[in-house]
This record gives structure tokens, C-alpha cells and sequence, in this order.
């Protein structure tokens, strides 16, 4: 069963009775809204459940010169990779282009090759992007304040 059926099923009468330019603008606020919720939760390096990301590898005494001077993806929770959109039926957030195959991998623990020439590498599981209760609590404020 879908965790999210009693809440489609409250709510699925009163949208209904949206107009689908008022559907579409409520979409793409609950997108925008779970798109910064997601971000800062990446910036703190958490998993939605609220554990910490698995640390990065240690790299070998002989490697590259310098450190790692970034957290973890900086780049990646920015608004130009990370797309909020909302249209009639749906409310999207999702990585895109050539990040996207980076973030899968992330999420969910997947192998791949860091360079063109190298191994493949399996990545811990580091959730990129899930709800959390309080998203949920968000998304249904946004929605109250629409049908109101």
C-alpha cells in the first residue's frame, strides 16, 4: 500500500475542485517548498530519517596533493541542477542532466566509475532526496492555504 494513499484520498475531493491553473500553481509551490527543504537538508549532510551521510573514503597518504576543502554536494543542491516543477497532476523535484546519473548512484548506493580509466567504486547510500514528516506537514499547509 502506498504510504501516501490516506492523504491522496483526504485531499483528492477538495483539488479536484481546483481550476487546473490553480492546480498548477499550487504544484509547482509544494515543488519549490520541498526543493529548499531538500537543499538544506543535503547542507547538513542528513538522510531524511535524520542519520548523518556515510563520510567520505579516505584518500591514500600518497594521492593527490591538498584535501577535500568542499561538504559533500555542494554543487549538486544548487538550483540549477536541482529543478522544482509543478504542472495539473504533479509536484516534481528531480536532479538533472549529467548530475542526475551522479545523484542516482548516491541515493541509492550504486557502483560507478569516479574517471574515465578507473575501477568502479561502490558508493555508500547517501539519500539525496526523501519526505520527512514535517515535509509532509508542509505540504499539507500549502495546501489548506490554496483551498482557503
Amino acid at each position: 500500500m502506498n504510504e501516501f494513499k490516506p492523504f491522496d484520498d483526504r485531499l483528492a475531493g477538495l483539488i479536484a475542485a481546483l481550476s487546473p491553473a490553480g492546480r498548477r500553481r499550487m504544484a509547482a509551490d509544494i515543488a519549490k517548498t520541498l526543493r529548499t527543504r531538500q537543499q538544506r537538508r543535503i547542507k547538513t549532510q542528513k538522510a531524511p530519517d535524520g542519520t548523518p551521510y556515510a563520510a567520505r573514503k579516505r584518500q591514500p597518504v600518497r594521492g593527490k596533493k591538498g584535501r577535500v576543502k568542499r561538504e559533500m554536494f555542494v554543487k549538486l543542491r544548487t538550483n540549477r541542477f536541482m529543478k522544482a516543477s509543478g504542472r495539473d497532476d504533479a509536484a516534481v523535484v528531480e536532479f538533472t542532466g549529467k548530475v542526475q546519473r551522479m545523484a542516482k548512484v548516491h541515493q541509492y548506493g550504486l557502483k560507478d566509475k569516479p574517471g574515465r580509466n578507473s575501477k568502479p567504486v561502490q558508493y555508500q547510500m547517501r539519500q539525496l532526496i526523501g519526505f520527512t514528516q514535517t515535509d509532509l506537514d508542509a505540504i499539507e499547509n500549502i495546501i489548506s492555504k490554496t483551498l482557503d
